[in-house]
């Protein structure tokens, strides 16, 4: 592993002290950044939004790569001291936008972008939920830095988790690296992962489809080790509703495919 000197000099200057309830764990394991840059296939021009940016190690790497950056961070800390850590390192700022901001309530961009970034692992499933459901653009594509186990679920064709199942309505998802703890400062109790998520033109299905999908799978996964036949199957038609669409109510909710889940909601709301 390559380890970038100059934020771990950087932050013992500024006499930083992380936030573990913010999930500050900074990246500096140069080869982890290459291949997310990589993955990302980033052009000049484009536009991408970081959330959780930190003093900004992936940052440097978004703007030397030509990209518009809008970083988000809750910490005003941060806010400050990423401009700082930039210019220190030689870079030029006049594509950033370093905004203090919940990435939760953030209102994201109209136009076209991509969102890179290795945020705070907590706020996973929130953020996916918010960027496909709760914004009027989606992005192109997502290349994130998130927790292992988390990743693994997403990728998954067998074991499956709501978090699965709602990216998959928007984009295809793809495993592309583990990533140790040694590769952090401070190093996190766990294994992280790069995955990237190519997102579709449009949604696999309509707003009401989308809605029942949820609706359905929030009751299964809430007894994920029940059979489908005792949580669909003891709703109301529930048993008839998966035999028409073709679903083995003997299964458990983790082994339907997303264009299952489509199906059942669709039989669902006629």
């Amino acid at each position: 592993m390559s380890i970038i000197h100059p934020i771990i000099q950087f932050c013992e200057q500024q006499k930083l002290r992380f936030n573990h309830s913010l999930g500050q764990n900074f990246l500096i394991d140069n080869e982890i950044l290459e291949q997310i840059i990589k993955v990302a296939d980033l052009k000049p021009g484009e536009q991408v939004v970081e959330i959780g940016p930190g003093v900004g190690v992936l940052t440097e790497q978004l703007l030397l790569a030509g990209t518009v950056v809008t970083a988000v961070d809750v910490d005003e800390r941060m806010v400050k001291l990423l401009p700082m850590y930039l210019h220190g390192q030689g870079i030029d700022l006049q594509n950033l936008d370093v905004l203090r901001r919940n990435a939760l309530e953030l209102e994201m961009p109209t136009t076209p972008y991509k969102m890179v970034a290795n945020i705070p692992y907590h706020i996973t499933s929130p953020l996916f939920r918010h960027v496909f459901l709760e914004s009027s653009t989606l992005p192109t594509s997502l290349t994130l830095l998130i927790q292992h186990e988390v990743a693994q679920k997403i990728c998954s064709n067998k074991d499956r988790s709501m978090l699965s199942i709602i990216v998959g309505l928007f984009g295809k998802a793809e495993y592309v690296v583990k990533v140790p703890p040694t590769s952090f400062i401070p190093p996190p109790k766990v294994d992280s992962a790069v995955i990237h998520v190519q997102c579709y033109k449009e949604p696999l299905a309509s707003p009401a489809i989308i809605e029942e999908v949820f609706k359905l799978t929030k009751i299964a996964f809430g007894q994920r080790r029940k059979k489908l036949s005792n949580t669909i199957g003891a709703l109301d038609g529930g048993a008839q509703r998966m035999q028409q669409a073709g679903i083995d109510s003997s299964l458990r909710p983790q082994a339907l495919s997303v264009e299952e889940w489509i199906t059942l909601a669709e039989v669902s709301s006629k």
